[in-house]
């Protein structure tokens, strides 16, 4: 398909400027596209990513020693208050035993006195391991607690990173697009209209003619193909017979 491009300028001048014009507006949508992609995979948003993974691991954890803390400490004064009331009971049964005279009774409260032995000595030994799981608790937390700044800082400073580039990103395609109103305006609107739909397919729309190559899909054109596109219009843009594109002669 042919497009003229222009009815006031030379059609020599007029198809050498519209297509210059054509390729620049390539150009700017080639550096959005690319603009967009690294906005969208950026390594600085990977990092973000990492460190506030590595952030919510931290909490995570710290949550973890704070609750088990929490319940050996728990389980501590649980097993101090059983005891104590254990040791009253024995010191209650050890008085009783002094006055008891038949063999039974005192025999009945040794082996009570003996079963709260047992009680007692098994609070004590899960106390200890309460108190052993506390400690290693307390010593990791500690030292996560120390990591906090740290994490906070990286956190932050990659936050930051992020923002600055998505700005410069932004500010960089709000220029892009600028330009890009400017040369569209200076564009036949058929034409324009025909490279937006050629675009929408394949991306990059408009190509040069290099020898019989086009830039645009890297195929060479036979010598009749490049011979039709060469003794096209001055005035018109023709297609690439091989891909579709816009060719720029």
């Amino acid at each position: 398909m042919l497009f003229p491009v222009s009815d006031t300028e030379t059609a020599d001048a007029a198809s050498n400027n519209v297509g210059q014009l054509l390729l620049q507006l390539q150009g700017l949508d080639t550096a959005a596209d690319q603009a967009q992609h690294r906005k969208a995979n950026l390594a600085e948003r990977e990092t973000l990513k990492s460190v506030a993974e590595s952030v919510i691991a931290w909490e995570k954890r710290c949550n973890e020693l704070t609750a088990l803390i929490s319940a050996a400490e728990d389980a501590i004064a649980r097993a101090e208050q059983q005891s104590g009331e254990i040791d009253v009971k024995r010191s209650r049964l050890q008085e009783q035993l002094k006055t008891v005279i038949a063999p039974r009774e005192a025999e009945a409260l040794q082996h009570e006195i003996a079963v709260l032995d047992e009680e007692r000595s098994t609070l004590d030994e899960e106390a200890l391991i309460k108190m052993d799981e506390q400690s290693s608790a307390e010593v990791e937390l500690s030292a996560l607690q120390a990591q906090e700044a740290d994490l906070r800082q990286q956190a932050s400073a990659a936050t930051t990173a992020v923002t600055e580039v998505e700005a410069a990103i932004d500010a960089g395609l709000t220029d892009i697009g600028t330009q890009r109103e400017q040369l569209v305006s200076a564009l036949p609107k058929a034409l324009v209209g025909r490279y937006e739909h050629v675009r929408a397919k394949l991306g990059v729309a408009a190509a040069m003619l290099t020898g019989s190559q086009c830039e645009g899909c890297h195929l060479d054109l036979s010598p009749a193909e490049v011979d039709e596109v060469r003794r096209s219009p001055a005035d018109a843009i023709p297609d690439c017979p091989q891909c579709g594109r816009l060719l720029v002669r």
